[in-house]
Parts: structure tokens; C-alpha cells; sequence
């Protein structure tokens, strides 16, 4: 197993440097550090500045030696272009621009939301996305630590409406649906396709793929009680 935290290092991201973000992402993304995946990250870094950013995706890069590597800013990161890497210049919350880059990458086997961190933009990029991501794959959100803070939309009162956290929090029950004792239950798509969730300090991961665990109590969500 390659060691993520000295690749992140050697090019210089945040997501070691100011985060401690390694040992979590090569738990769950190291299974497929010798395939041929496609990787998408929302958010290329520096700002408006065209001449930085990329280190994330150059760490991608080397990690996954076999993957193709694709990012997505508001800013033009053309600069860092190369073989394996290529970026989409566009709104992470314009459905049709996010269509559209999806059409042209394909399969898509992780996704990683490292953008704007503005909460209704997280919100609206996931409804967007994880439909998009291959059943047996990862969806991430990083800094999720704005949910409490007012400049990016969050709130520190922890039972705040539309915060990503809350947001989050809210679809772990979808995990459980098959015991929910509620007559002419309707499954949402987030109860078919999340099956599992992991929370850490400011990084959540959530799985996709096909839940179909059933109650060993409940049938047809109909109430025994």
C-alpha cells in the first residue's frame, strides 16, 4: 500500500499539510489504488490565481497510478493539464455543466467535493453527483467544518436547518429503511443507493451502491406495533 500522506507531501496539498486527511482516504479509497478508475475532484485550489493549484490532483495522480484524474473550478486551471489530468472549467452547482462533464468522463468511481464548501453548494453538487457515481463507489465532502460557520451558509445552533452536516446526518436513516414501521413507505433513491456512511473530523464518505438489507422484523414497512 502506497503511503498517501508522503505523496501528499511531495506535492505540496493541504489535505495533508493542513488537514489530516491521508490515513482516512487511504482506509477507504486504497481498495482501488491498482485499478483503472476515474476520479473526479471539485475544486483544483489557489483561488483565482491560474498559476497554482493542482497539488491534489497531482497526488491523485501518483496514488492511482493506473486512474484518470479530473477536476473541476470556477477559475481556469487549464495550466495543469497533463497526461492523466484534465480539468473542466465550471459552477459546481450548474447541473448542466455538470452533466456535461460527466457524459464525457463516463464511469465515475470516486468523487471528492473539496470546492467552494458553501453549504447549499455542497448540498446541491451531492443531489447532482452521486447519481452520476458508479454503483461501488465513494462520494467524499471535505471541510464540512463550515456547517458552523455563517460566511459559508453553516450555523453553530447544531440543529440548524440546511447545514451539510444536518444535511448528512438526516440521510443516515436512509440506511435503516427497511425498519421503518411506516404503511405505504415510499424508498427514496438515497434509501436504495447509500450503504454506508462514515463521519471524521471535517470528511465524510458515503458508499454507493445497492442496499437491500431487509428487516428482521419488519415486512413491507408495514407496523407490528
Amino acid at each position: 500500500m502506497k503511503d498517501l500522506n508522503a505523496i501528499g507531501k511531495k506535492w505540496g496539498t493541504d489535505k495533508v499539510s493542513g488537514h489530516n486527511y491521508a490515513r482516512p482516504y487511504m482506509t477507504h479509497l486504497s481498495q482501488f489504488e491498482n485499478k483503472a478508475i476515474n476520479l473526479l475532484e471539485i475544486g483544483v485550489g489557489g483561488e483565482s490565481d491560474p498559476n497554482v493549484g493542482g497539488h491534489s490532483l497531482r497526488m491523485w495522480k501518483e496514488y492511482f497510478s493506473k486512474g484518470h484524474i479530473f477536476g473541476i473550478d470556477i477559475q481556469n486551471k487549464s495550466k495543469f493539464n497533463e497526461e492523466r489530468i484534465k480539468i473542466f472549467k465550471g459552477d459546481q452547482t450548474d447541473g448542466a455543466f455538470l452533466n456535461q462533464v460527466c457524459n464525457e468522463i463516463g464511469d465515475i468511481d470516486v468523487i471528492i467535493d473539496d470546492g467552494s464548501h458553501i453549504n447549499r453548494h455542497v448540498i446541491t453538487t451531492f443531489e447532482i453527483l452521486f447519481p452520476k457515481l458508479n454503483d461501488g463507489g465513494v462520494y467524499v465532502i471535505e471541510d464540512t467544518q463550515t456547517s458552523y460557520w455563517k460566511p459559508y451558509g453553516g450555523c453553530p445552533d447544531l440543529n440548524a436547518k440546511g447545514t451539510t452536516m444536518n444535511y448528512f446526518k438526516a440521510l443516515t436513516d436512509c440506511m435503516n429503511n427497511s425498519e421503518f414501521p411506516i404503511t405505504g413507505y415510499q424508498k427514496s433513491y438515497y434509501d436504495k443507493k447509500i450503504v454506508s456512511m462514515h463521519f471524521y473530523h471535517n470528511l465524510i464518505f458515503i458508499y454507493k451502491g445497492d442496499n437491500l438489507e431487509l428487516s428482521n422484523t419488519i415486512v413491507n414497512n408495514e407496523s407490528i406495533f
